[in-house]
């Protein structure tokens, strides 16, 4: 095939990545706008010497388990790619995903893979989202090809896939909820209204970058964190006046400003005003603080059930001590503290360190202590802390997406754990330290996908792996 032809497609899967798969004539073809099932006329647009990219320009046949998406930018925005996919099809295409890796990259005969925990509500799951400024919104090809004038404005919204320069004006999303949809769409029309200025990644002059929402599904608190490139206070004042009479919702409004040139929603430096600055949560029956600067589980109601598969991997009677590594603002630390009788957290984040400590206060959770440094460090060269501490019984480990470092893998194989708990957003990587551990001995026992993103090609897992008795 060459680059501008036509093919007929049959999709029988999806990748790694979510592209749609199709096989034919000993190449395999990558295919935009397509999902499993669907028969297409498909138009190449990049080939190499094993596989092309093409995008689906007719749907020939269409699956039996294609849908209509709800999303009025479903196509344009990156946000949700598998709306078109109905949710049962997409729970067994991420099931695949995780069996395929453990046995292509972690050499896993018949891995033991259950079938995903998908959520009960697929849509408005998200606690938080972040929207992006731009001075003018993506145009459609047919906008483009009409070469009409369109005058510069305030857009608000999500990038364009693998365009972190353009930005659909988002009118609707489903992700988060209905009073966020509001809380974009008045600071959108005050931003134009008022006339502020974008940030230019190009000048490196404006004003707003970043709208970020945060919502607590249990508590209902809300807050509006605007982030600028500069500190003006009777601008902020005053949108936050007409935001709190607009969204009476809302409980705290901040503003992170930063200088820096690089695009992202953290700022340097952060005023509060409207409420606490912060916004408090709940996790079954512990209540977390979430600052501005927070990590925390983007998806509540699903991260109850993450941790509940974690509670019962490790399956605790009171007298164990317990590692967290990677152990963040200590949400799992915390969790699990009342079934082990310490808990040892380990983070290289100072601020969430210090998340942690007051998550334990507030919870009047005594068992729990957490250690800053790089994990890497702390199981190798900056031991100290093991002479206060015994060897665990069990270690949770919930690394990045990169996975564990393989020095970290090593240390914790040193230390010889009954059970290792493995939470991962990257059956990939997973799958690759999962290797590792099973050649040190380890027997994997299970591997629990939860659904913590639907429409996405994400997918969230818990592994446990066992000494052998």
């Amino acid at each position: 095939m060459q680059k501008g032809e036509d093919i007929v497609l049959t999709i029988e899967g999806l990748s790694g990545e979510g592209k749609a798969v199709a096989r034919k004539d000993g190449m395999v073809y990558f295919v935009e706008n397509a999902v499993p099932g669907d028969v297409v006329q498909a138009r190449v647009w990049k080939t190499k010497k094993n596989f092309a990219e093409a995008r689906a320009m007719a749907i020939l046949e269409p699956s039996p388990s294609r849908v209509e998406p709800r999303c009025m930018h479903f196509g344009a925005c990156g946000g949700c790619k598998w709306q078109n996919l109905a949710y049962d099809a997409q729970l067994t295409h991420k099931k695949k995903l995780v069996v395929d890796a453990f046995a292509r990259i972690g050499g896993f005969a018949d891995p033991p893979v259950g079938d995903p925990i998908g959520c009960a509500e697929p849509y408005f799951y998200r606690n938080k989202m972040e929207f992006t400024f731009a001075n003018q919104r993506w145009l459609t090809n047919e906008e483009m090809l009409r070469k009409e004038e369109i005058l510069p404005e305030v857009a608000l919204g999500l990038h364009v896939p693998k365009r972190y320069d353009k930005v659909v004006d988002i009118e609707e999303c489903h992700l988060q909820s209905e009073l966020s949809n509001g809380i974009l769409r008045t600071v959108r029309e005050v931003s134009k209204v008022w006339g502020l200025t974008v940030y230019s990644t190009e000048t490196h002059e404006g004003y707003l970058r970043h709208l970020v929402i945060r919502e607590a599904k249990h508590t209902g608190e809300v807050m509006v964190n605007l982030v600028t490139s500069t500190d003006l206070p009777e601008i902020m004042q005053n949108l936050t006046t007409l935001l709190v009479q607009h969204v009476p919702a809302i409980t705290t409004v901040v503003n992170n400003i930063t200088a820096r040139k690089s695009m992202v929603a953290v700022g340097e430096s952060e005023k509060v005003y409207f409420g606490p600055g912060f916004i408090q949560e709940k996790l079954g029956d512990f209540t977390f603080h979430i600052s501005a600067g927070s990590f925390f589980q983007t998806n509540t109601l699903q991260a109850e059930r993450l941790y509940d598969v974690v509670k019962k991997f490790a399956d605790l009677k009171g007298k164990e001590v317990l590692y967290d590594l990677y152990s963040g603002t200590g949400t799992i630390a915390l969790y699990l503290a009342r079934e082990a009788e310490r808990v040892v957290g380990i983070e290289s984040v100072e601020s969430s360190i210090r998340d942690a400590e007051r998550n334990a206060e507030r919870n009047r959770v005594i068992n729990c202590y957490f250690l800053q440094g790089d994990l890497k460090d702390r199981l190798t060269t900056e031991r100290s802390w093991l002479e206060e501490h015994p060897k665990p019984d069990v270690v949770v480990t919930d690394p990045p997406r990169n996975g564990m470092h393989q020095k970290v893998v090593e240390q914790i194989v040193r230390l010889r754990p009954a059970k290792i708990v493995y939470v991962s957003c990257n059956p990939s990587t997973q799958a690759r330290d999962a290797k590792l551990l099973a050649e040190a001995g380890y027997i994997l026992q299970m591997i629990q996908p939860v659904d913590m993103f639907p429409h996405t090609d994400h997918i969230e897992t818990v592994a446990l792996f066992t000494l052998p008795a």
